[in-house]
């Protein structure tokens, strides 16, 4: 690099970035333009830049990002019903997409020739920034001190000790947190050993179940082509709409997850996630796609669902697949639009009502009651289709051949004696 060059860093105020800031500093010679991105994270912006520049950055810049990493990030996850390994809703690995993007704008802008960001070598993180910087300025270095330095977490504060930065983490309690809108991740310390119970004090955002109201909530959720749009009749813009819920679930214990996932550097981590506003959001739209999609579009959208959600996790945002499989998931749900409503009850959000325009359920063809038009007669017609392959298999081959044989389960259990039936006859 130049001489006193420009270095973009990923500030988010915390332990790793804080220790960055003057560790790029001496290591590369540079100045560091501290960038705080606000996905909604609920920390004082003001004083995260007035540490950023306390602690050396030459200069200090937040942007509000909130709606655009609703919109334009969770809202097609949501579409997609992308939740990794059926657990995790994705929030610290949608907004990664995001910070690349922004680091790259502003890197631009001051004519950076490198951002940085505070990941280690061990989390997925750095590979979704990196990849994702990468592929849209080829040019920018991409510095990961964490990565370089590889000290433990106990070392990292001893450094920022030495050098007066201030950090908000302690030796009894040195959990590794993000969040945003969308979730918050909890990791390390006693978190580390998946036996042990998690520690009250590692949840935040959820109050207990066992310790929430003892009378349920109800709530009613609008959809328009897969994408929220109000809560209880009222229409309301994505962020007012996704805190408003996240305060309401969280009050209900709703959204704790306690996982061993797959990472993609090939390693199992332990991980907590709080997301009352995602684990409800989910739960009502995939409710509502089970009203207005067809069977054969909900049995393939599980795949698509697979594949959005490793692509997401695995950082690769920017590539002509992800376009591909969005274009899919908006057709898929043009007619996803309607309402839902959930009960939230001590840590349960369980669909308990939905409704639709576009709805494909019928009551008269559902229905057992008077006003049923379902033609019973065709049942037996399509019965004998339906069990036409299966009949003729079982006549040709199935019950010719000899199981032992080819050490293969059967199927059918053995005929059933007098003795072991239990008769009644009318006389």
């Amino acid at each position: 690099m130049s001489e006193r060059d420009k270095v973009i860093l990923a500030y988010s105020g915390g332990l790793d970035t804080s220790v960055a800031i003057k560790w790029i500093q001496d290591e590369y010679d540079v100045d560091v333009v501290a960038l705080t991105i606000d996905l909604g994270q609920g920390r004082d912006l003001t004083a995260i830049k007035e540490k950023a520049v306390k602690v050396g950055a030459v200069k200090a810049i937040v942007v509000d990002a909130k709606a655009m990493f609703l919109d334009y990030f969770v809202w097609p996850a949501l579409m997609a019903d992308a939740v990794y390994e059926g657990q995790y809703p994705l929030a610290t690995a949608l907004g990664r997409p995001l910070i690349a993007k922004l680091l790259v704008d502003i890197a631009q802008q001051e004519g950076a020739s490198a951002v940085a960001h505070g990941c280690t070598g061990k989390g997925n993180d750095q590979v979704r920034i990196d990849v994702s910087v990468h592929t849209l300025d080829p040019s920018l270095r991409v510095i990961a001190p964490a990565r370089e330095w590889r000290w433990t977490r106990n070392q990292e504060m001893e450094y920022a000790r030495k050098n007066d930065i201030p950090v908000p983490v302690t030796k009894k309690q040195p959990y590794s947190t993000d969040q945003n809108l969308w979730g918050r991740s909890i990791e390390a310390g006693v978190l580390e050993d998946p036996w042990e119970e998690p520690p009250a004090n590692a949840w935040e955002w959820t109050v207990d179940p066992r310790e929430a109201p003892a009378e349920p909530v109800y709530v009613e959720i609008e959809f328009r082509q897969g994408r929220p749009v109000g809560l209880d009749g009222e229409k309301l813009d994505s962020v007012t709409l996704v805190q408003r819920l996240h305060d309401l679930a969280g009050q209900h214990g709703i959204g704790r997850v306690d996982h061993v996932e797959n990472r993609l550097v090939g390693i199992k981590s332990r991980e907590l996630y709080e997301a009352p506003a995602a684990t409800v959001l989910h739960t009502a739209h995939q409710a509502l796609e089970t009203l207005t999609l067809s069977k054969q579009a909900v049995r393939f959208k599980t795949y698509v669902a697979q594949e959005y959600a490793d692509l997401i996790y695995n950082g690769l945002w920017f590539c002509s697949h992800h376009q591909d499989l969005l274009a899919y998931v908006i057709s898929n749900q043009r007619f996803v639009s309607g309402t839902v409503r959930v009960r939230l009850h001590r840590g349960a959000c369980t669909v308990v009502g939905r409704q639709s325009p576009h709805s494909l359920y019928s009551k008269a063809l559902a229905t057992y009651d008077t006003g049923d038009q379902f033609d019973h007669k065709a049942a037996v017609g399509f019965i004998w289709v339906h069990g036409l392959a299966q009949q003729t298999q079982m006549q040709l081959q199935l019950q010719a051949e000899e199981p032992e044989l080819y050490r293969i389960p059967v199927l059918r259990p053995p005929a059933i004696g007098v003795e072991e039936q239990d008769v009644s006859e009318r006389k």
